[in-house]
């Protein structure tokens, strides 16, 4: 496929073929990111200087990432880094790569911390739980800073898994948020870690016999940060279980869910915690995507 001095758009038309024959959904974006990596320019000089030619050791890169994402790699390991509501995070096998409808739940927090923050005169306490890369804690701490109201919240991460935390951790350093974020390990949020006025999860609800059946990328992901058991909603029942301890009174929780969950989810709320309320909140394209528990 790679010959010395064979130019961007010929690397890219070739790379297509054999993504797209591998099974790859978005060959062409991804043949333009892992060529962009490899020469070291970004997907728009990809895509506007096709004619441009690519030394043998920038195409023999491409070509190795092309072997690695032929087999189901996901791009975003392959890149080392995935962009989220407008940051970008490294990522690896540690934890889940972020994907772009969980950014809905930093909308949401980040406008309720600023409406808490407009109405009160103490500090909003935030946890995000089962953190994974950092992902949802980052997006929010860095949209507070640029707002100059990061000062006036109270941030934790947790995580089960050391690795993901060490993951977060790193991501954090790298925004210069290591100092307004507590990292700790832990299992969910348990009653030592106190009450928040806001809990943030995106915990593992996909069913696994589904998860089972999934190929491609995901296959690449921790299994742990995907299988929610049997209905995708043992973890997130065991989350609802501590929330009575875990949020201050008139605290509030947002919880991703999946799009079939949309009935399920307000039914394990009512069985575990039958003096909150739950409210379902569609994503922009309509689903089901979060779960308010109040």
């Amino acid at each position: 496929m790679v010959t010395a001095m064979a130019t961007i758009g010929e690397l890219v038309s070739a790379a297509i073929e054999r993504l797209r024959a591998a099974g790859s959904d978005t060959p062409r974006l991804d043949a333009e990111l892992l060529l962009a990596r490899a020469v070291g320019i970004d997907r728009v000089g990809v895509i506007a200087h096709s004619d441009a030619p690519v030394g043998p050791e920038a195409a023999a890169r491409f070509a190795a990432d092309v072997d690695r994402r032929a087999t189901g790699e996901p791009v975003a390991y392959i890149r080392g880094t995935k962009e989220f509501h407008g940051i970008a995070l490294v990522v690896d096998a540690r934890a889940l790569i972020p994907r772009p409808e969980t950014e809905l739940l930093v909308e949401l927090a980040e406008r309720e911390v600023l409406a808490r923050l407009a109405g009160g005169s103490r500090a909003v306490r935030v946890a995000d739980v089962g953190t994974g890369s950092g992902a949802i804690v980052l997006a929010l701490a860095a949209s507070l800073r640029r707002r100059r109201a990061l000062e006036g919240v109270e941030i934790l991460a947790t995580d089960s898994s050391p690795d993901a935390l060490a993951l977060a951790k790193e991501n954090a350093a790298a925004h210069g948020l290591l100092d307004a974020i507590r990292f700790v390990e832990a299992d969910l949020v348990p009653a030592y870690l106190g009450a928040f006025d806001l809990v943030l999860a995106n915990l593992p609800y996909i069913p696994s016999s589904v998860v089972d059946g999934l190929g491609g990328s995901v296959r690449f992901e921790p299994r742990a940060a995907l299988d929610g058991g049997p209905d995708g909603l043992v973890v997130v029942r065991r989350l609802l279980a501590q929330l009575p301890g875990a949020l201050l009174p008139g605290g509030i929780a947002f919880l991703e869910i999946g799009a079939d969950q949309a009935e399920a989810g307000p039914a394990a709320v009512a069985a575990i915690a039958p003096r909150m309320r739950s409210t379902i909140l569609p994503d922009l394209a309509g689903r089901p995507r979060v779960m308010r528990v109040e």
